[in-house]
């Protein structure tokens, strides 16, 4: 065989716009040829983006990467041939696009990496009565995965009881781009959301890239989205631009693409490519840090029953671009 390590490179940072790639729902295991001919392996392919030669596999139930030129002439014509597939995800063309590394991650291996995520929200511990708990961070199957549970844990904070749930934070605060996450939200009233914010003394604002209840009718299929102020030196009371968007599909049955475009002019949110919101930007000039988390929300969703639990929230990657002409 091929040796994987060497087939396994990651690349971590995407090419600049000219990324072309698909995702395959239900594909077949194919029988894959090395370049020099001497080996196979069966797999079946998960993505290919033909800008860097990056292709992902699912081999044995274990999502690996290798590159093309790992492979024989005939892989590499049956890639170029599914090449000519729809794009779903990736930044809208037109614009020059360059990846930003410390915000994008393909979650290979077992560790969340540390040099870009919290295992937790240094800010925050969660909110009431879900602790988040660096315990339901996980890593796993080329995915992120972000847990609730019923358990309460010996000398929380007061206030903080019955459920655990989880959050990521990253390092790095940035300023407009596109970022996009590849997900399935958890069965349960404990949130699965994805946004940014940053809380200084001068300034406090969020935009929420969705916040999805993944049971009852009322909840299963609709994106809330929204974008905060809480304070900036010019407005002082706290306001909200909410927006809700109805998919034709249950959020928890399937992995699909998110994204949210922010420039100084507009925010955009997708959903598989899609635009279905949009905002002019009159207020979110702030660089914000990335977040994945689950929150427990009494007065909104209400309480997740223990039934439903544990639930996961899980994440195949995170990419993430800036475009030029917001340098």
């Amino acid at each position: 065989m091929v040796s994987m390590c060497a087939m396994r490179h990651r690349i971590q940072s995407l090419s600049l716009f000219a990324i072309i790639h698909f995702a395959i729902s239900g594909a077949t295991a194919r029988t894959w040829t090395a370049a020099d001919g001497k080996s196979t392996f069966e797999a079946e392919l998960i993505e290919y983006d033909a800008a860097s030669g990056q292709v992902t596999v699912d081999r044995a139930g274990k999502k690996e990467t290798l590159m093309r030129e790992t492979l024989s002439a005939p892989d590499v014509a049956f890639l170029q041939k599914k090449n000519s597939s729809p794009t779903l995800g990736g930044p809208p063309q037109g614009s020059k696009w360059k990846p930003i590394p410390e915000l994008s991650d393909e979650f290979v291996g077992d560790k969340l990496d540390a040099k870009k995520w919290f295992d937790h929200d240094p800010g925050w511990k969660g909110r009431e009565p879900g602790y988040f708990s660096p315990k339901n961070v996980a890593v796993s199957d080329g995915k992120l995965h972000l847990t609730a549970r019923v358990e309460t844990l010996e000398n929380l904070p007061k206030g903080y009881h019955t459920f655990t749930t989880a959050a990521v934070k990253s390092k790095a605060a940035v300023k407009y781009g596109f970022y996009e996450i590849k997900c399935r939200p958890m069965k349960s009233k404990a949130s699965s959301a994805f946004w940014f914010y940053k809380s200084e003394k001068d300034q406090w604002t969020e935009i929420d890239v969705f916040e999805i209840c993944g049971v009852e009718d009322k909840w299963k299929n609709t994106y809330n989205m929204n974008a905060h102020v809480f304070h900036t030196p010019t407005e002082k009371k706290h306001f909200q631009k909410p927006g809700k968007w109805k998919a034709p599909f249950n959020f928890v049955d399937d992995y699909h693409i998110y994204a949210v475009e922010w420039n100084k002019d507009l925010i955009k949110w997708f959903v598989d490519g899609k635009v279905v919101h949009q905002l002019k930007n009159t207020h979110w000039h702030q660089a914000l840090n990335m977040v994945f988390d689950s929150e427990t929300f009494p007065s909104w969703f209400g309480l997740p029953t223990k039934e439903s639990l544990p639930s996961t929230f899980s994440i195949e990657y995170v990419r993430s671009w800036s475009r030029s002409e917001d340098q």
